[in-house]
């Protein structure tokens, strides 16, 4: 389905491509769903609103692929002075609500479904699977390719096709598909890329231009579960016989894994984990001496037989001066910056204890929620989505950024949300996660938290503003990534699983004050 808000008027114009649609997409706007006949709903009367939410984020995040966030992040903190310093800009305009329920959009912006869970179809006949999580983006000869992560764990209505040759474990319901897209965005295909996988939330893109998925798990094996679950699988977006046989990188650990930001220079790997009791950890994998990474080379470590201990896989310990940090929830204010210490994982592969609980509180440092990652300006950016007391967090907040810098050893807080008081009231954000560049300056960040849903863009110069808006339920965004040449955004709504593309007026959002 495709949205065009009207900036002309108050009348909005839906267009319905109905052919048959696939999974995600990767580069442009086209859905195809049943048949081949296009209907237009015109003169459906709406009414724009405003829509603004606590602005949470001031950054001095630079424009074009590449650069997560440029400068450093200023916290809009749990202090109401702090808030008050980061005024809304006007971005792309007012949001226009949709006559169709889905997304709401600027004026002048339209969306189209690419993927729907249960309604588009695959190459093999299989619905479109459930749960669409996070994406990565890749150019190709035709236009772009898009790897979508399914985060299928449980009683989700449409799995990932256990297909012959193309998986790991046929008891696990999770696994990503492929979208291939001309360069106007039309889908050319659909396909299972893995299959057999359980929980597959965030991942990263490596430097050799391949997709690692993580499974968010500790599943072992037992009852429909055939293999033990919980580690990252390495995905080929362009060469479908290097997907066959799905090969888990055991050498990066087996936990709750949710996403991953790869070293160019290095080829060393950074880590989230998203788990509790206790609270989560950030690793960082050394690959062994004479690695070269480059497409298959993980697969082939893996295979080796010392594949399972190949590289070094080690914890995070965080020090001010002389004093243990045990939680980065203990950081308030940006600009705190902690000194890094690696300690070895004991037993990566959990045999018989959890990875995060083979330390001891005084050994590494935790962290609730430990979701988003992103290698840009030298280092590892990675998100910490909340923190409350209940869980054993230190202090409160809705939502860290963090910077690692290799070069230095040092882990720098570059925002802090404060605790959102009512996320069902326009005005407030809470539970950053997915993070993306804009080639048009500043980031756009995924909302996944309580009440209401948005993509939230932010300038250049630090104003936040609203991207898009889930008008159907408040079920999370997820993914958002731009096609290779900056003219779509692609985006999910994880429940019931849409995967939208975004196209519109694009160009450098303003940063001025609503009027």
């Amino acid at each position: 389905m495709t949205h065009q808000a009207s900036r002309a008027s108050r009348w909005s114009t839906v267009h319905l491509p109905v052919r048959r649609r696939a999974a995600r997409c990767s580069a442009g706007p086209d859905c195809l769903l049943a048949d081949d006949t296009v209907k237009e709903l015109e003169g459906d009367h709406v009414t724009s609103s405003p829509i603004s939410r606590r602005n949470l984020l001031r950054s001095g995040a630079a424009g074009g692929l590449g650069i997560v966030v440029a400068g450093s992040l200023e916290a809009i903190a749990g202090p109401a002075a702090a808030r008050a310093a980061c005024r809304p800009a006007v971005g792309y305009g007012e949001l226009v609500p949709d006559p169709a329920g889905l997304l709401a959009l600027p004026p002048g912006f339209s969306y189209t479904i690419v993927a729907q869970a249960g309604s588009t179809l695959l190459e093999s006949g299989h619905p479109t699977p459930s749960d669409p999580d996070a994406n990565g983006c890749f150019r190709s000869s035709t236009g772009s390719v898009l790897v979508n992560n399914h985060e299928i764990g449980g009683s989700e209505p449409y799995p990932v096709p256990a297909l012959p040759g193309l998986t790991y474990d046929p008891g696990a319901r999770g696994g990503t598909t492929t979208i291939e897209v001309d360069g106007a965005g039309r889908r050319l295909r659909e396909y299972v890329s893995v299959a057999g996988t359980h929980n597959n939330c965030a991942g990263g893109i490596t430097p050799w231009g391949t997709w690692l998925t993580c499974e968010e798990t500790e599943q072992r094996a037992g009852g429909r579960f055939l293999k033990d679950h919980g580690y990252v699988f390495e995905v080929d977006p362009h060469d479908r016989e290097q997907n066959r046989d799905p090969v888990p990188l055991t050498f990066l650990g087996r936990y709750a894994h949710e996403a991953v930001a790869v070293d160019p220079y290095t080829h060393s790997i950074f880590l989230t984990e998203d788990a509790g009791g206790p609270n989560g950890l950030y690793f960082r994998w050394t690959p062994p001496s004479g690695f070269r990474g480059g497409k298959g080379a993980l697969r082939a470590l893996a295979l080796r037989p010392d594949g399972g201990t190949a590289g070094e896989l080690q914890a995070m310990n965080c020090f001010q001066d002389s004093r243990h940090i045990a939680d980065l929830s203990e950081a308030t204010t940006p600009g705190t910056r902690y000194k890094v210490r690696w300690m070895d994982v004991p037993d990566r592969d959990a045999k018989t204890v959890s990875v995060r609980k083979q330390f001891t509180d005084e050994q590494v440092t935790r962290s609730r929620k430990l979701e988003g990652a992103w290698w840009a300006d030298g280092g590892a950016y990675f998100v910490a989505s909340f923190a409350r007391h209940a869980d054993g967090s230190v202090n409160e907040h809705d939502g860290q950024v963090w910077f690692y810098d290799p070069r230095s050893e040092t882990v720098t807080l570059k925002t802090i949300f404060g605790v959102n008081p009512d996320p069902s009231v326009a005005g407030g954000y809470d539970g950053p996660d997915n993070i993306t560049v804009s080639p048009y300056g500043g980031v756009i960040l995924a909302e996944d938290g309580d009440g209401l849903s948005h993509l939230v863009g932010v300038t250049a110069q630090g104003k936040a503003y609203p991207l898009a808006r889930n008008e159907l339920n408040d079920s999370e965004f997820a993914g958002p990534t731009f096609s290779a040449d900056g003219t779509v955004l692609f985006a999910n709504i994880q429940s019931p699983g849409y995967v939208f593309a975004i196209t519109g007026p694009w160009g450098r959002p303003s940063n001025a004050d609503p009027a």
